[in-house]
């Protein structure tokens, strides 16, 4: 069994801040994303922090040091058109009309995700946080995702299962989203070995090691050597488990914000979060969508868990990886405690439906 979670540090050591998000462009025709301009207002979050007790070459001796997540921030006003990924980064359409897309390793994915015209009618769709038609999709179908032995250490091959499990990802939101009447289409994907530029900013930021989705052009941002090596001050996901698996949980979050951008509660979120007259009650929203992404991501998880596969033991990892995840001392309280990161990862591993991760009508303490 793991050890259990160690104390947070007496000091605090300040953790790294993220990229803003920006606002997504807006998209004509039925597959428009409905968002106002917002003010210019750019509320600086601090990312998810976890204290990991990392085990060096056999010594029993805890080291206790920071680890940044994946996290998500406020939009800010746009006020220029994006700067373009850096050419080292491997970039993944968000839509390509002939459903052909560039994979990482120069072959050509003609997986089509492109649908045809739809002549049914078109539903009206709830995008409210506590009542939103994505809460109807049910469960994430099994899909069939074997990850093979992919070492993380790796930029080329963590990279490439990063895109390969992108795309079961796809499969498994696709259909239930599609179900609903929740228009779908895919992320894009901006992988580097170091460090880039995207629409939203530096990925990683100076010192961390964060991946983050940017709802402006809907694309995720990831540097491989920083989530698994760490940068600065912050330790990466290969100090709390060299076990692949990890990192595409974290992945599944990001991927997660975009299922909340599709379905309307990005945007709902948001503009609420603009209306709160209180930095207490923006962090207190902050936190149930983060809890919400983390949710939908375990989902995923349990999705694949047959083929991926995430046995017993690889399932009781990802909980002990989850009880390290939390609002750390001295940080913004804007993921959640560890102990509440743990319950929803739990919560959407375990149920798996979507209605089951509805982290706004959920108890304040559950996310607190």
């Amino acid at each position: 069994m793991p050890p259990a979670p160690p104390a947070p540090p007496p000091v605090p050591l300040q953790g790294p801040s993220y990229p803003q998000w920006q606002p997504p462009r807006r998209r004509s025709g039925a597959g428009a994303v409905i968002g106002g301009i917002f003010g210019a207002i750019a509320v600086a979050f601090v990312g998810i922090i976890v204290v990991a007790a990392v085990l060096r070459g056999g010594d029993d001796s805890r080291v206790v040091s920071p680890v940044a997540l994946p996290t998500s921030t406020p939009y800010e006003a746009r006020t220029s058109e994006p700067a373009d990924p850096t050419p080292t980064a491997s970039t993944t359409s968000a839509a390509d009309a002939s459903g052909d897309s560039q994979n990482s390793d120069g072959t050509t994915d003609t997986t089509n995700t492109t649908d045809t015209a739809d002549t049914r009618p078109r539903r009206v769709l709830n995008t409210s946080l506590t009542n939103n038609t994505l809460y109807r999709a049910g469960s994430l179908p099994r899909v069939s995702c074997p990850a093979g032995s992919a070492d993380i250490y790796s930029n080329a091959q963590l990279k490439a299962l990063i895109l390969k499990t992108s795309r079961c990802l796809d499969k498994g939101w696709a259909q239930i989203m599609r179900q609903q009447g929740i228009d779908w289409r895919r992320p894009g994907y901006a992988i580097t070995s170091t460090k880039g530029r995207g629409a939203c900013g530096d990925f990683p930021s100076a010192g961390g090691i964060v991946p983050y989705y940017c709802p402006r052009n809907e694309t995720i941002y990831a540097s491989t050597s920083a989530m698994v090596r760490g940068s600065g001050r912050s330790l990466g996901y290969g100090q709390l488990t060299n076990w692949h698996g990890g990192i595409v949980s974290m992945m599944a979050h990001e991927y997660g914000h975009h299922v909340q951008q599709l379905s309307g509660l990005s945007n709902t979120w948001w503009d609420k979060s603009l209306r709160s007259s209180s930095r207490s009650g923006r962090l207190a929203l902050s936190r149930r969508f983060e809890l919400q992404a983390t949710c939908f991501g375990a989902m995923f998880m349990r999705s694949v868990s047959a083929t991926y596969p995430v046995t017993p033991a690889r399932r009781d990892t990802l909980y002990y990886f989850y009880s390290r995840v939390g609002d750390w001392a001295g940080a913004p309280r804007d993921h959640g405690s560890p102990a509440n990161n743990n319950r929803w990862f739990r919560q959407g591993y375990e149920k798996n439906k979507t209605f089951q991760c509805n982290t706004w009508l959920a108890p304040a303490s559950t996310t607190s």
